[in-house]
């Protein structure tokens, strides 16, 4: 008696633990589509055009510079006498007041508003000219059509370039967590958003 209760006993178990695991992969596989549906609905959204960054690399907006990543995007073009050299100094005090650990982890992406004129070799010099330190930040440019498309979809696109905003946009990829920065705001204020998206994991 005892060892047919005890046969019993295991076939119930076993077929106890079979929901639990097919529960368990079905609940895996879901969060996986789900994933992939989300990545698919931000590659749809920001693009996935076409853009040359300053050494002259070609790269996919989403995939290659957004995918992934926590990021500030802003708006430049290298003609620009003021504003430009102005944001992208602030913008270098804001990597300066980062710990390394957030430092590393945020990507700082200047977007041209002038593709025209903004080749890879003028951002380049842009870059250099300014002082930036170049480890994770890009400047892009790229064919107009790209550019401006881009620019539109981000809601910063003015017929003018001279008009162009110097309002950024701050984003963390993984948890999809998207928010304005104003360009009144201190570079500690910018600093701290950052740690903020950077210090975000996927709900």
């Amino acid at each position: 008696m005892n060892t047919l209760r005890n046969i019993a006993m295991v076939l119930c178990l076993g077929l106890m633990a079979v929901p639990l695991v097919s529960f368990a992969e079905a609940t895996r596989d879901a969060a996986q589509a789900d994933n992939a549906a989300a990545e698919e609905k931000a590659r749809k959204f920001f693009t996935d055009l076409e853009v040359v960054d300053q050494n002259g690399k070609k790269l996919r907006f989403y995939s290659d510079v957004l995918k992934g990543r926590v990021v500030l995007i802003n708006f430049i073009f290298t003609n620009c006498p003021d504003a430009c050299p102005m944001v992208t100094h602030k913008l270098m005090q804001v990597r300066n007041l980062m710990v390394p650990t957030i430092k590393d982890e945020v990507w700082f992406i200047s977007v041209s508003v002038d593709p025209e004129r903004d080749t890879p070799q003028a951002m380049k010099e842009f870059a250099t000219k300014q002082g930036v330190d170049e480890s994770r930040w890009l400047f892009l440019t790229g064919p107009k059509e790209n550019l401006d498309f881009i620019v539109k979809r981000l809601g910063q696109y003015t017929q003018e370039v001279e008009a162009h905003s110097t309002l950024m946009l701050a984003g963390n990829d993984r948890t999809r967590h998207w928010t304005r920065v104003m360009p009144m705001v201190p570079p500690q204020g910018v600093a701290q958003q950052l740690r903020a998206l950077a210090e975000e994991s996927p709900g």
